[in-house]
């Protein structure tokens, strides 16, 4: 089976001014793997999703996003993604089709498509009967749904997760999980960044940043087996003290 990389990134570098935010980081990611992109606040997950995304220039390295080059090409790869931040990008006083029709708009579908893929969402989200209600009047966990949904709406072949749930209990964080699954098994690249520990069980493959540094990739199984840890928590707290000495 031939193993096609949607992802591909080589001696990334970001520095502003005297601080490096990201440090040399190399890695790849397949087509329909969800891989998890952790590490503590500020270990620069953020900044490193942010160039993959085409919105921040790098200092130096290479990347390719589903096939196109951060340097040359990145309204081409701004156009083959989705991206979704922790505040989910919606607009609380439009109602649930108004944001659908939005994002629907600035991914460029024409007005059949736009159609046809929000009936497709209301229906998948069982949100039909309620689309003229305003976003702001949805739980929690809903609104969630919803902004992972309009990041897709346009069928891109990657989508970037930015701790899509940070805030949220946890039922409702597996039933997002849930989702995530079952557009991965359908083929769609998932990168996820989180630093909810427990998160990083439900990903394929995981790279743990420190200091703008990878300090580790692998499988949750890899990781544990190499640190000698229960969950993934430890690995985290071991890659920690590591870094401290």
């Amino acid at each position: 089976m031939k193993h096609v990389k949607s992802i591909t990134v080589e001696n990334l570098t970001k520095i502003f001014g005297n601080f490096t935010a990201v440090d040399n980081i190399s890695f790849d990611v397949e087509q329909g793997e969800i891989f998890g992109f952790l590490g503590a606040n500020g270990a620069g997950k953020t900044t490193a999703m942010k160039m993959l995304c085409g919105l921040l220039m790098p200092t130096s390295g290479t990347a390719r996003i589903a096939g196109f080059d951060i340097y040359k090409e990145s309204e081409k790869i701004k156009r083959n993604i989705g991206y979704m931040s922790q505040r989910f990008s919606l607009y609380e006083d439009l109602s649930i089709i108004e944001n659908i029709d939005f994002y629907a708009g600035i991914y460029g579908l024409e007005k059949k498509e736009i159609r046809n893929r929000t009936n497709e969402m209301l229906e998948k989200l069982n949100m039909k009967s309620i689309k003229n209600e305003m976003l702001s009047s949805l739980p929690l966990g809903w609104k969630q749904k919803l902004a992972f949904s309009t990041a897709i709406i346009h069928k891109p072949e990657i989508v970037f997760l930015d701790e899509p749930t940070g805030g949220v209990d946890p039922i409702t964080r597996r039933g997002f999980w849930e989702l995530i699954y079952e557009y991965a098994y359908s083929g769609m690249t998932i990168f996820v960044t989180t630093h909810y520990m427990d998160e990083a069980e439900y990903c394929n493959r995981i790279s743990m940043m420190t200091e703008g540094r990878i300090a580790a990739l692998g499988t949750p199984a890899k990781l544990k087996s190499d640190y000698n840890a229960i969950d993934m928590n430890e690995v985290f707290i071991k890659i920690a003290e590591v870094k401290r000495k």
